[in-house]
């Protein structure tokens, strides 16, 4: 088993930028890829960034590309997701995702193991 430990988020406000960090814990020889998925209320869970087990792949969602960067430390086992030009849209809960699929998807389902996640609030 994984479990994944989300820390960072907070509010802030439009402009400003924040740090995501997610920790993983257990079997983490079973993860490839890790990403990052947020959910606002009333709304479904969306793709926001992922990450190869290398590193060398990264994938980001429409709406953050350019301002969301992912990046990944595998010897401390943990990815960060550090965000610039927060937008109030950005509001919701983070929730950090992993899964020992050797391949990208942006399906929730796709990914087996997650965290519970962290509240993001960005004000106008």
């Amino acid at each position: 088993q994984v479990q994944l430990v989300e820390s960072g988020g907070g509010s802030v406000q439009a402009g400003g930028s924040l740090r995501l960090s997610c920790a993983a814990s257990g079997r983490t020889a079973n993860i490839y890829y890790m990403g990052w998925f947020r959910q606002a209320p009333g709304k479904e869970r969306e793709f926001v960034a992922a990450i190869s087990w290398s590193g060398g792949r990264t994938y980001y969602g429409d709406s953050v590309k350019g301002r969301f960067t992912i990046s990944r430390d595998n010897a401390k086992n943990t990815v960060h997701l550090q965000m610039s030009s927060l937008k109030p849209g950005d509001t919701g809960v983070y929730y950090c995702a992993a899964t020992p699929a050797a391949a990208f998807s942006y399906h929730t389902s796709w990914y087996a193991y997650w965290g519970q996640g962290t509240q993001i609030t960005v004000s106008s």
